[in-house]
């Protein structure tokens, strides 16, 4: 059995957000500069900066971080004499994005190199609902804290997942929605949010279920005319994401040609909170969903913290 004597860096949110929900928050000792969630993690040392400035627009983000992949360097710095004066017993990191956390060969790199042999990789790879929570089931085995406790929280997740799939399924009205996880350039949502979409009792378009998300040309959207469209870029939250909506509307007017504009089907997700952390908030992100596509049929009280409606 696990106990707060054992050391764990997480080095991406969705990590820190599975760490705490399997009971293990204290345990955590080093962090990314992202990992915001659970409240209570401010005295957990920073492990990571972001060497792109992240207050720009998506355009700009966009353009800073093609250079440095060019020149096949990391996006994040690492604190390694930190990292070694900790000396965790595992390190909870990803091989899933490049551009969402620290790379996993940097980190075997860094482990290889300054830390004892005993401190242990977790790495998370997500595409699927069901890989996110095998990842949880995962994480639980590597720390060894498969409990009763553990298995009856990772159930009620799926638990709750099937409600909403049941009461969405009865629909007649399966709206197309397209998922937008950046701006500018245009990027539409994968891995688990076209499923999720489905689950939601909608139909999602443009992006591949179980695929990483994909760049695609404004034409594309045009041609598919989705009624329903929702913007949830990664790392943005609501504000900054409404913020730069107004600007890129008033640089492109085709977007109001789009069904979803002139029916005031926007919305706006929190995309830094929700949607984009692969653990266990996806079912919160769930709800989100089944709010915007049923509104009738579905209230979990996210709207205004999870989601807004675009023209409200």
């Amino acid at each position: 059995m696990n106990n707060n004597s054992t050391k764990i860096v997480t080095l991406i949110p969705s990590a820190t957000e599975i760490v705490a929900f399997l009971g293990q928050k204290n345990s955590i000792i080093g962090r990314s500069h992202e990992c915001d969630y659970p409240h209570g993690l401010n005295h957990v040392a920073k492990l990571t900066s972001p060497k792109i400035n992240v207050d720009g627009t998506s355009a700009e983000i966009d353009k800073q971080i093609n250079i440095i992949l060019e020149n096949s360097l990391s996006v994040y710095k690492v604190d390694v004499p930190k990292l070694k004066e900790l000396n965790p017993d595992y390190i909870i990191t990803q091989a899933h994005c490049e551009v969402c956390a620290v790379s996993f060969s940097e980190v075997e790199s860094i482990v290889s190199k300054n830390l004892k042999k005993n401190t242990k990789i977790i790495s998370l790879q997500p595409n699927t609902l069901n890989d996110v929570f095998n990842d949880i089931k995962r994480v639980a085995k590597e720390l060894n804290i498969e409990n009763q406790i553990n298995n009856k929280l990772i159930k009620n997740l799926n638990e709750r997942l099937e409600r909403i799939k049941e009461l969405s399924s009865k629909q007649k009205s399966k709206p197309s929605v397209a998922c937008i996880e950046w701006i500018e350039p245009l990027m539409m949502a994968g891995n688990w949010i076209p499923e999720m979409v489905e689950i939601a009792g909608g139909t999602n378009i443009l992006g591949k279920s179980g695929k990483n998300s994909h760049w695609t040309e404004f034409e594309e959207l045009v041609k598919k005319d989705p009624e329903i469209i929702i913007f949830l870029p990664c790392g943005f939250n609501i504000e900054k994401t409404k913020y730069e909506l107004k600007n890129v509307l008033k640089k492109n007017n085709n977007w109001q040609s789009l069904k979803a504009f002139k029916n005031k089907k926007i919305f706006v997700g929190d995309g830094n909170q929700f949607f984009n952390r692969p653990g266990p908030r996806l079912l919160e992100s769930l709800e989100i969903f089944a709010e915007i596509i049923h509104p009738d049929l579905f209230n979990f009280n996210h709207k205004r913290n999870g989601w807004i409606k675009y023209y409200d």
